[in-house]
């Protein structure tokens, strides 16, 4: 009997059983779901407030239960919109590389109307708290009469980097909605809703 759980083992030349009970290996799960706003990305919170696996609360799949799965990076309480979940950690890590992961884009309600100046500015960037912040792409996508909608895309995903930038500019963040992560787009998914992913989709994340 191994008691380790580091133990090395391999499930073509091992026999692997907990309780009495054989294991074999998982097939991989790729989820993509419509996270709401007031949700944390976190199995558990020490606070209890809600997670994102309120979500999934009695999920089926294929008609059985759902196995373990994670989140492939996060999207904080705040923010909205496209969040993976996996029990394939190799991809994940490849979509979480800050140096290989792919293209994410987000939909940012802001407090007032840019104009092509400011637009080229959050590209530019700026110097934060001793950190460099930019944003690949900044584009309007449409206007009212205080406030507006941009579209930002970023190459990396460092820790509230578009809060962080916009506030470096003195602008405040009203809604972000993440809407895509590289080629797969988060479409007419409800709120709160998830879908499982074909391997169509999961190729479209472009890693």
């Amino acid at each position: 009997m191994v008691r380790d759980p580091e133990f090395p083992t391999s499930l073509d030349r091992d026999d692997i059983a907990v309780d009495g009970n054989k294991l074999g290996a998982q097939s991989p799960i790729y989820l993509m779901l419509n996270k709401p706003r007031g949700l944390v990305t976190t199995a558990s919170d020490e606070r209890g407030r809600d997670t994102v696996y309120r979500c999934f609360d009695g999920a089926l799949l294929h008609g059985a239960p759902l196995p373990w799965i994670a989140p492939v990076g996060r999207l904080d309480k705040a923010s909205e919109g496209l969040l993976l979940f996996t029990n394939d950690p190799q991809w994940a890590a490849r979509i979480t590389d800050p140096e290989t992961g792919p293209r994410k884009t987000y939909h940012v309600q802001i407090d007032r109307i840019p104009d092509a100046e400011l637009l080229a500015a959050l590209r530019h960037g700026r110097e934060h708290d001793g950190e460099r912040l930019g944003a690949l792409e900044a584009r309007l996508l449409r206007a009212g009469e205080k406030n507006a909608w941009v579209e930002i895309v970023l190459d990396e995903g460092r820790n509230r980097q578009i809060r962080r930038l916009l506030g470096a500019f003195e602008i405040e963040t009203l809604r972000l909605v993440r809407v895509a992560i590289g080629g797969l787009v988060l479409g007419e998914l409800p709120k709160a809703q998830w879908c499982a992913l074909d391997e169509v989709d999961v190729r479209s994340v472009g890693i």
